[in-house]
């Protein structure tokens, strides 16, 4: 009978990152590759790096160490994962090197970024494929970058675009934010936004319309959207660790799923 069973070293590399990629991110880093050269070669290769999600390891890192760490991973996947999700990406050159060195995204999410219109209007053209976008807590970035992505990223059908209310309560309008979302991502089915000073109608309206050139500029009726809110009751996701290394065909709008939050606990 133990004949008929595949030993674990004789796995082939796919199946191993199949399974690695279930591991903790340090376990499948330092531990795997001591186990036997052929698990070893499986995590140097890029079949353990076709899906990189470092969103909660990278949270309380220091950039640079964050910066390191996509390099490496990015490195290992010949440039061909299909997501990435990172927290707290620190600027123009780590976006450039996702832009120039991950060209097959899919699912691309950089919550609390510090991109901005700039650099995301320089490098949306390089990231065409991608489908699932995170943007949330990007307070760097508005209507232009918004814009920019609707512009090249045609395959793009689910945007998060979530906000913290006291970022965002001195802005006067960010109706150009729903509209550039309306106008130029008529793809979309699953659109999620929350504590952005805009009008839900604006969007609605612009998609319910088959041609957009009508749309207003702005809305007069524009508001906030659930700012009920008690600042002393919200949580620091974000601690002050400081550590010196890594371990220390458009769609109708009855298709369109959209949230509008009414709850601060809705900001994750």
């Amino acid at each position: 009978m133990g004949s008929d069973f595949r030993r674990w070293d004789e796995l082939i590399p796919d199946t191993l990152g199949l399974i690695f990629k279930n591991l903790p991110l340090r376990e499948v880093l330092t531990v795997i590759p001591r186990v036997c050269k052929s698990w070893g070669r499986a995590v140097m290769g890029p079949y353990c790096w076709l899906e990189i999600d470092i969103d909660e390891w990278s949270r309380n890192r220091k950039p640079e160490i964050v910066d390191r760490m996509l390099q490496l991973l990015i490195g290992r996947s010949c440039g061909s994962p299909r997501k990435l999700c990172v927290s707290g990406l620190s600027g123009d050159e780590s976006t450039l090197f996702i832009a120039n060195h991950a060209k097959s995204l899919q699912t691309l999410r950089l919550p609390r970024s510090e991109i901005n219109d700039s650099i995301v209007e320089k490098v949306a053209g390089r990231l065409s494929t991608i489908t699932v976008l995170d943007l949330s807590y990007c307070i760097n970035i508005g209507a232009q970058a918004l814009e920019a992505i609707g512009r090249h990223c045609k395959f793009l059908t689910s945007l998060r675009r979530i906000m913290h209310p006291l970022e965002v309560i001195n802005k006067l309008s960010q109706d150009d934010e729903a509209l550039a979302i309306a106008k130029t991502m008529p793809r979309l089915k699953q659109l999620e936004i929350a504590y952005l000073l805009v009008v839900g109608p604006v969007v609605v309206d612009c998609y319910d319309m088959n041609g957009w050139d009508n749309c207003s500029d702005y809305s007069s009726s524009s508001g906030y959207l659930a700012w009920d809110f008690v600042a002393g009751d919200m949580d620091d996701d974000y601690g002050d660790e400081m550590l010196d290394d890594f371990w220390e065909d458009e769609h109708p709008m009855e298709d369109v799923e959209m949230w509008f939050y009414d709850d601060v606990n809705a900001c994750r």
